[in-house]
């Protein structure tokens, strides 16, 4: 019988004195170069061809995002066309379904950071963590932090809150910080719906300022931006990146 990792209640209320929402929202929105330096710029559908990559890389370059997030056969590509820039490579590890075996969690891992990848997201144990099976999702969460780490890496481990009851989406969250996650993130953008500044605010209620907390999937306007990063978002991830930087631009002007 799987036995669930205790929680503290008093550890699940939201912590102002260690994440400022409002605060870094607003220095984040002050400029195109502050907005750009944190969000995730995203390729990750699976027809995406080499010049897409390319073309990806070269818009990170441009308008400095903080990461280039693509799949993992693209890695070396990115790598290549990113080196010297100074903007690190970013790569779902693992099954989009949250379901690969630990093994080859720690192979892809281990691989990818061998290639020069510095960031990965990998969706957390979603049917372990729905059978109350706690310990599994924190030895498999911690075991890709360990690789991540020993590479220098940052790890992000995605909670598919679509998927999730309020209990598992505040005990996966904790999980996930115990297993020695950088970042909590809310979707991968293969379920049903993705983001909601609601999430976002039960995540950073967890983590405090003892992780990142990602909004991604279904941020598409700058006014998505704000909400996010005013719930206690400190990353963002957006295929529609440009045009939201843009919109500041606009607005700004």
């Amino acid at each position: 019988m799987a036995v669930p990792i205790p929680i503290d209640r008093a550890d699940l209320e939201f912590d102002n004195g260690s994440f400022d929402s409002y605060g870094f929202a607003a220095e984040a929105l002050s400029s195109r170069a502050a907005l750009a330096a944190v969000i995730d710029h995203t390729l990750l559908k699976p027809e995406a061809t080499r010049v897409e990559i390319v073309n990806l890389c070269d818009q990170a370059i441009e308008y400095r995002f903080a990461c280039v997030m693509v799949n993992p056969m693209w890695a070396a590509t990115a790598v290549a066309r990113l080196s010297g820039s100074g903007i690190p490579v970013g790569v779902a590890i693992g099954s989009t379904l949250g379901a690969s075996l630990v093994s080859t969690l720690r192979h892809e891992a281990a691989a990818l950071a061998r290639l020069g990848v510095r960031e990965m997201d990998m969706v957390m144990p979603i049917g372990q963590l729905k059978s109350g099976n706690h310990h599994a999702v924190q030895h498999t969460i911690h075991a890709a932090a360990v690789v991540a780490h020993h590479h220098g890496a940052v790890l992000k481990v995605i909670l598919e809150t679509a998927l999730l009851s309020m209990e598992e989406k505040l005990r996966g969250a904790e999980i996930a910080i115990q297993a020695g996650t950088d970042f909590i993130k809310t979707s991968s953008g293969f379920a049903s719906t993705g983001a909601t500044a609601a999430d976002v605010a039960l995540i950073r209620g967890v983590a405090g300022g003892r992780c990142g907390v990602k909004a991604s999937d279904g941020i598409r306007t700058l006014a998505d931006v704000k909400a996010m990063l005013e719930a206690g978002a400190n990353r963002i991830g957006s295929s529609a990146s440009v045009a939201i930087v843009r919109e500041l631009e606009r607005d700004r002007d």
